[in-house]
């Protein structure tokens, strides 16, 4: 099989949203969206349409409802993000580790995605639905899957489709160490040619690419069986149990 094999489908009319949760407003230097930007430039390479949001660049009130200046706050900045990541296919989540967690600003995030959770799509799902949800991390210290766990769980849960191996990660050796981004005596970056990350990192940005692909084709999630509208109407989808109503 040839190595360079063509992609099996066309993926220009798709858009993807990448949210990078750093400590670190613009313009200070970010490993993780450095590594968020090869999963970008892949996608970029096949047309797809690719925003970038520095989420420590906005103001995102504390709260989980749509609008926090609704609720006694002076600003709020999620409203305009919220409108560029309901329209996308895909949503990849980027956090750094600290203390073997995801960032704050990473909970933050994914608190305000919750807040648009009673809203629904065209069907009448969950606005989520037919989405699909990936994440990247990087830091010095143990906690890649254990933050892509909580990442990608929450995601799941909000209505996003998760595909296979849908994170990747860098953490060099474990222990305070370089990062992704940090240059080496010659020049070179310290994680571009680590074999393992460059591969994780593409594989997942392929299986977003395939997943939103396939959902965007069959028309999103089927609705029978998750419409809340008729579950409250009555229609229980086959619920095996005839007393409950």
């Amino acid at each position: 099989m040839s190595k360079q094999s063509l992609p099996p489908a066309q993926y220009a009319d798709l858009c993807a949203v990448f949210i990078n949760t750093t400590l670190k407003p613009s313009p200070e230097p970010s490993h993780t969206e450095v590594l968020m930007e090869v999963s970008q430039a892949i996608m970029r390479a096949q047309g797809v349409k690719v925003e970038h949001i520095r989420a420590a660049d906005h103001v995102l009130a504390p709260g989980v409802q749509p609008d926090m200046t609704e609720h006694g706050f002076q600003r709020d900045d999620w409203p305009k993000l919220y409108a560029q990541v309901k329209q996308a296919d895909t949503l990849v989540i980027g956090s750094p580790i600290w203390l073997g967690e995801r960032s704050s600003i990473c909970s933050s995030v994914i608190e305000r995605l919750y807040a648009q959770s009673a809203d629904l799509n065209d069907k009448g799902q969950y606005v989520y639905y037919g989405k699909v949800g990936g994440c990247i991390v990087t830091g010095n210290e143990d906690g890649v899957k254990h933050v892509a766990t909580g990442v990608l769980y929450a995601l799941q849960h909000l209505g996003y489709t998760i595909p296979p191996q849908a994170d990747a990660g860098w953490i060099g050796e474990a222990g305070p160490g370089p990062s992704y981004g940090d240059r080496q005596d010659d020049g070179s970056r310290v994680g571009f040619a680590n074999d393992f990350t460059q591969r994780n990192t593409t594989f997942m940005t392929w299986n977003l690419l395939h997943l939103a692909r396939l959902l965007k084709d069959a028309g999103g999630i089927p609705a029978y069986g998750n419409l809340r509208e008729q579950w409250d109407a009555g229609n229980h989808f086959d619920h095996p149990n005839p007393e409950y109503r």
